[in-house]
């Protein structure tokens, strides 16, 4: 049972750096491609720490890697199952969305 418990705890971190809308925000931004920060924080629109802060995260999480070139740091994703999990579940909370403001009821009960 320990091995389980340690999986769900790893599984938890892991969704807990989904958890934070500027963490999906950025990632939406570097999603397509490697990016510097300066072009993340214009993207974003956040201020460089802040952005900044998140990115580390990111990086000790090893979800996106980073380079530098010259005085420039540029960050890319690493991880494609965040990109793949962050697109599906925005689908489907974009869906579910649009289907309550349409008035459309789900099959499903809650």
């Amino acid at each position: 049972m320990d091995e389980t418990n340690q999986v769900f705890e790893q599984v938890a971190h892991y969704f807990g750096l989904l958890a934070d809308p500027t963490r999906l925000r950025i990632l939406s931004c570097l999603c397509g491609e490697e990016r510097p920060v300066h072009e993340v924080v214009e993207t974003v629109g956040l201020t460089q720490a802040n952005i900044s802060r998140h990115l580390n995260i990111l990086y000790r999480a090893g979800v996106v890697d980073r380079r530098r070139e010259g005085s420039s740091v540029y960050y890319r994703v690493v991880d494609p199952n965040f990109v793949d999990i962050c697109r599906t579940v925005s689908i489907t909370v974009a869906s579910r969305d649009l289907g309550e403001q349409m008035g459309i009821v789900g099959s499903t009960s809650r």
